[in-house]
């Protein structure tokens, strides 16, 4: 099953679909899991910010996005995004895999 545009785009759809399963993140991490340029995931989330959906703070040098815990609208976009995960296992599984914390000093590879 193709995932739906309901967002716009097939990009930002996927763009809010990895945010509702990540919470937080960073761009470029985005990029890589979408399998986008950086500056495409960049101005997607630059498109979702203007619009109220997304928020971004910067940590350090690194800027994080996540979904705007503000919006109005925020129980029913979950509510949205958690049925389109539905339509794109293959984003789901490839986010499970990701490690998602630093790996205990002196543990084995």
């Amino acid at each position: 099953m193709a995932v739906t545009s309901p967002f716009g785009s097939q990009s930002r759809t996927r763009l809010l679909i990895a945010l509702e399963l990540l919470g937080q993140t960073y761009p470029r991490e985005l990029a890589r899991l979408l399998g986008s340029s950086l500056s495409a995931t960049q101005k997607g989330l630059a498109s979702l910010e203007r619009d109220g959906i997304v928020v971004g703070r910067s940590v350090g040098r690194t800027r994080m996005v996540q979904l705007n815990p503000g919006y109005f609208a925020l129980k029913e976009v979950r509510a949205l995004l958690g049925r389109l995960v539905e339509a794109d296992r293959e984003l789901e599984s490839r986010i499970a895999e990701l490690r998602r914390r630093p790996r205990k000093a002196g543990k084995r590879l």
